[in-house]
């Protein structure tokens, strides 16, 4: 990387990865929402989850209207399903329904949040590869629009727990379609070699079919489901997923004499985390899975089914920002060529474990002030007892940064919160939802009470 100003930098960063409402004060200082970052730190102290409330909701209408237009352009109806593991909470699920659009959930949590909000059960899909009796009876006593089934056990799970209720369930099955999405090995999830749902290559899937098609008095087969994976730019990948599930579709009308009136293709739509990411805009997006949906039925002569997509991280990621203070400086000669800076900060892999987890790329800019207009080669590290505790691998940063300085890291809105850990007994930021003149507390900060209550005497 050239060293060219920090100052031009940051721009790009600011204009490229952050939040649609993000803006600099007259002084330098990044503002959200309207509000100066510094303010927030103050108050609310570091380290801090910040979202920019209006960008989720812009966000939230762009996928809903575009994949409404994109599908009802080819003559059907499309449901979308916010992904509840990006990021959930009570407000956030009450937000998403004020922009109507749909809930999936992968536990009983995340099913009691959504409860908590008041969503519709009807409206609320259930994933897991392992649901408990437990959670099978909560969907079902919640009045569940769907349940993803991902096992022959689950098939007999649901069944009998419906019976129990005298209620029929809606399923789905999921599929692994083999196909390959271009991220890292464990987001990629429609391969052979994971755990998710029952496989085509060795006849999984047709006895499936028979099975819930043989229990009519507890089960209604809806359709297929597929995830091809996560941080997903291109749409090749959703094209053969698609062609592989309409196959089965149109194999389970001819053994069986059952159109299944639906098809969900799942989620996994990119972001840019870094300045040279080049995600799919919605619209863009929309229109190439319905062309993809209409060929494919179209090639197999087969009427054109129900579409759901399920985005999350596409939705809220962009719209959150985690806030630290620095707190130590130290250059570190690597070799003879290169002097690194180590700038640690007063947060790490308890509230963002994605570095450690998945190789996660991050960038991250001054939030206070602009800094000198020569950089420094820079690592972000976090405060726990470990070596690969890494926000931030490598970025140039001013080379005047120092503690109590602040620093924002974009696009941490979805799956930074949702993974958190109180390693070390850190307790976990809050998450503050920004908006014109407002704050609000979405999750307070955990407190050493919080962390002692689990305690035994």
């Amino acid at each position: 990387m050239s060293d060219n100003s920090a100052h031009d930098s940051r721009e790009a960063v600011l204009d490229r990865i952050f939040p649609s409402g993000t803006s600099l004060t007259d002084d330098g200082a990044v503002r959200i929402a309207g509000h100066d970052l510094r303010d927030i730190a103050r108050a609310w102290g570091t380290p801090a989850y910040v979202l920019d409330e209006p960008d989720i909701r812009r966000r939230a209408t762009a996928f809903r209207e575009a994949f409404t237009d994109a599908f009802e352009a080819i003559g059907t109806r499309v449901d979308v399903y916010y992904a509840g593991k990006a990021f959930l909470c009570t407000a956030m699920a009450r937000l998403l329904q004020e922009e109507g659009l749909r809930l999936d959930v992968c536990s009983g949590g995340e099913l009691t949040v959504a409860q908590r909000a008041g969503v519709p059960g009807e409206q609320i899909a259930l994933h897991g590869n392992n649901k408990s009796p437990a959670e099978i009876a909560q969907a079902l006593d919640a009045g569940i629009g769907r349940i993803v089934v991902d096992s022959f056990e689950e098939i007999d799970r649901v069944a009998a727990a419906a019976r129990e209720r005298s209620v029929v369930a809606r399923v789905m099955l999921r599929v692994k379609t083999g196909v390959e999405a271009h991220t890292h090995e464990y987001i990629a999830t429609a391969h052979e070699d994971q755990k998710f749902g029952f496989s085509l290559s060795d006849g999984q899937v047709g006895e499936a079919v028979r099975r819930v098609l043989a229990a009519p008095e507890a089960l209604q087969l809806l359709g297929f489901h597929s995830h091809i994976g996560s941080q997903i730019f291109e749409s090749d990948g959703f094209r053969e997923a698609a062609r592989r599930l309409i196959s089965l579709q149109l194999a389970v009308a001819s053994e069986h004499g059952v159109q299944l009136p639906e098809l969900d293709l799942g989620g996994g739509f990119g972001i840019a985390y870094l300045p040279g990411d080049e995600p799919l805009g919605v619209r863009e997006m929309a229109g190439q899975l319905a062309g993809i949906v209409q060929e494919a039925c179209a090639q197999a002569g087969m009427p054109l089914p129900r579409v759901s997509i399920e985005p999350g991280r596409a939705i809220v990621g962009p719209a959150g920002v985690t806030l630290y203070e620095v707190g130590t400086v130290k250059p570190v000669r690597v070799s003879d060529d290169l002097v690194r800076t180590y700038v640690a900060v007063d947060g790490g892999m308890s509230d963002n474990p994605r570095p450690v987890l998945y190789d996660a790329e991050y960038t991250c800019v001054l939030a206070g002030r602009p800094g000198s207009e020569t950089t420094t080669q820079t690592r972000v590290v976090g405060k726990h007892c470990e070596s690969g505790d890494i926000v931030v691998r490598d970025v140039r940063l001013p080379d005047d940064v120092r503690a109590g300085d602040l620093l924002a890291v974009p696009a941490t809105g979805a799956y930074c919160r949702s993974l958190a850990s109180q390693y070390n007994h850190v307790p976990r930021p809050p998450v503050l939802a920004l908006r014109d003149g407002e704050v609000g507390v979405w999750l307070r900060r955990e407190t050493m009470d919080d962390l002692l209550a689990l305690e035994g005497e």
